[in-house]
């Protein structure tokens, strides 16, 4: 496992450090601001990131776990104190942080809490694609919808033969069905514009 660790207390990264690599952990990188380990993860692109939650400088730990997941880098697993419970709740609501450990951190606690971070992150990547994919066909879909109604009204044809007269076109033309779709309406739409 690839980790960047990121606390602004030196201790506090060397005992992280040791305690991952005694666990066979590569530590990729490590850095004590937020700025910072956007770079390092953009850079090194590591299986997961230690992150403090509250750091110094423009970019705290929560605002920098944002950027890594919108830039969908890796899964953020915050650090963080017993008196920081209300930026606990916050990093709850934002999507990509996928755990906290709460410090002192202890060494049984560690290794669990990032493999659990790194499969949700894996199940949420691809719950993403997934859903990419279905919006897609949906998408698809309509649009050979609207091109078959063009067609059932253009030649006063049944929707199984509208469908299938797109068919053969795509056949005849090796184009899937979306491609001779979108030409169906295209066209349609360019003779109506003709007409006027």
């Amino acid at each position: 496992m690839r980790v960047l660790i990121v606390d602004d207390e030196p201790i506090i990264r060397m005992d992280i450090r040791e305690m991952l690599q005694e666990k066979h952990c590569i530590i990729v990188g490590e850095a004590s601001d937020g700025e910072t380990a956007v770079n390092l993860a953009r850079n090194l692109r590591p299986d997961v990131v230690l992150m403090d939650i509250k750091m110094p400088g423009s970019i705290d730990g929560l605002e920098a776990a944002k950027i890594i997941n919108e830039e969908e880098i890796c899964p953020v697993v915050l650090l963080t104190a017993y008196s920081q419970y209300e930026l606990v709740e916050e990093a709850s609501s934002v999507v990509g942080i996928f755990g906290y450990l709460v410090k002192p951190i202890k060494e049984e606690d560690i290794l669990p809490a990032l493999n659990m971070a790194i499969a949700k992150w894996s199940s949420y990547k691809k719950l993403k694609e997934e859903n990419n994919e279905l919006k897609n066909k949906l998408e698809s879909r309509k649009i050979i919808e609207i091109a078959k109604g063009i067609i059932m009204e253009k030649y006063k044809l049944s929707e199984k033969e509208a469908y299938k007269k797109m068919q053969k076109l795509s056949m005849d033309f090796r184009k899937n069905m979306v491609e001779i779709a979108k030409y169906i309406i295209i066209n349609n739409k360019f003779d109506e514009i003709m007409k006027i």
